[in-house]
């Protein structure tokens, strides 16, 4: 259901008014990694109402796969938890995702942001899952608490579209 809230954006004076949201998905799912692509193709499906670019989507497509996967990976990688995604279309074709876990969390948010930075001891994982999330969205939040999960909010703004 469309919310309208935030015209004001009374939660941080002095920024401007935020667009308000025209719809919205949520979802969870368990920690399996064939449900990496499920929530590629879910963002693609929901996305195609604002009619992004081929870049656009296969960015955003790209910086979520890298979100759940670091869920798989790390947050859960004793078990299976849960996911949950949510994505917010904001009428000024901004597009919000969150994808939040209940799992380990991570105790030193700055150093895992950093380029190369990886806790895989075997060498498998390349430490680049935030640089990555990071260069395509125009804002990138993590946050993180040990033991009580991690909550990654990537912002992107879509470009105009021309009508036909």
């Amino acid at each position: 259901m469309p919310r309208t809230k935030g015209k004001n954006n009374s939660r941080h004076p002095g920024r401007p008014p935020l667009s308000p949201v025209t719809n919205e998905l949520k979802l969870s799912f368990p920690s399996l990694s064939v449900n990496e692509g499920f929530a590629r193709a879910a963002l693609g499906a929901f996305l195609a109402q604002l009619d992004p670019t081929p870049t656009e989507l296969v960015d955003l497509k790209c910086a979520l796969s890298e979100a759940v996967t670091n869920c798989i990976v790390h947050a859960y990688s004793d078990g299976i938890g849960t996911v949950k995604l949510s994505v917010s279309l904001r009428a000024d074709r901004t597009v919000i995702i969150e994808v939040r876990d209940l799992g380990r969390g991570i105790p030193d948010v700055a150093q895992a942001r950093e380029p190369l930075y990886t806790t895989d001891a075997a060498g498998e994982r390349s430490g680049m899952g935030f640089t990555v999330m990071e260069s395509f969205s125009d804002k990138l939040s993590v946050v993180s608490k040990p033991g009580h999960g991690t909550t990654v909010k990537m912002i992107k703004r879509l470009s105009e579209r021309k009508k036909l």
